[in-house]
């Protein structure tokens, strides 16, 4: 069942609410159980190019992350992003979906019933079910809105001068904790302040 909270609704958590106010006024639309909000969440983010280090440490981060508690948020969109998705939901990590259109008329496939069952997965939207396809548009606003949701960034790999390079760069000037991971590929953010991350070792990242 899908739930829509109001940005007023008294019984919206309050993560919901922060997030909300990164912009729209459209009732959230959530399927799957609300308590998934409860953890620290890694908001991830990956550009659709991604060169071939940082994809070979993304496969390994996400070897790590699957049979922790993490939960990690994104809209996982791009390539890496979902094949990211598809190894952590093969383990225990919880993952939160925030697709880039309405829920409403969103198919469910069947390999997502089972994690949606054990209360490991989450569709989140901020988006009116009118908007039934992704655009640029709504991926911008989406991606603004998952990195106010967060209380941690993680890029997996940010094209020098592209969107994502961006958005890490609002997020620290907001003071938000960044990371990225340990790859070459990746150097151009480190040089404005995103902080390294191990993919065999993330425990920077999953704990405060």
């Amino acid at each position: 069942m899908i739930r829509r909270y109001t940005k007023d609704a008294p019984d919206i958590p309050e993560v919901l609410r922060r997030a909300i106010g990164a912009g729209g006024e459209a009732p959230v639309a959530l399927l799957g159980d609300p308590g998934i909000l409860e953890g620290r969440l890694i908001g991830f983010f990956c550009s659709v190019r991604c060169p071939g280090d940082a994809i070979l440490k993304t496969f390994d981060l996400a070897r790590t992350l699957r049979d922790t508690d993490a939960t990690i948020v994104g809209g996982f969109q791009a390539p890496m992003e979902r094949e990211f998705q598809e190894l952590l939901l093969r383990g225990s990590a919880r993952v939160i979906v925030c697709p880039a259109r309405g829920l409403g008329r969103m198919r469910i496939l069947k390999v997502w019933n089972p994690p949606l069952d054990e209360g490991r997965l989450m569709f989140l939207s901020f988006f009116d079910d009118r908007i039934r396809r992704p655009t640029a548009a709504t991926a911008a606003q989406r991606n603004a809105r998952v990195a106010a949701l967060a209380d941690t960034i993680l890029i997996a790999h940010a094209e020098a001068g592209g969107k994502i390079q961006a958005l890490c760069r609002d997020a620290l000037a907001a003071g938000e904790p960044v990371f990225a991971l340990a790859s070459d590929d990746n150097a151009h953010l480190f040089e404005i302040g995103a902080r390294p991350v191990d993919a065999d070792d993330p425990k920077d990242l999953i704990y405060d």
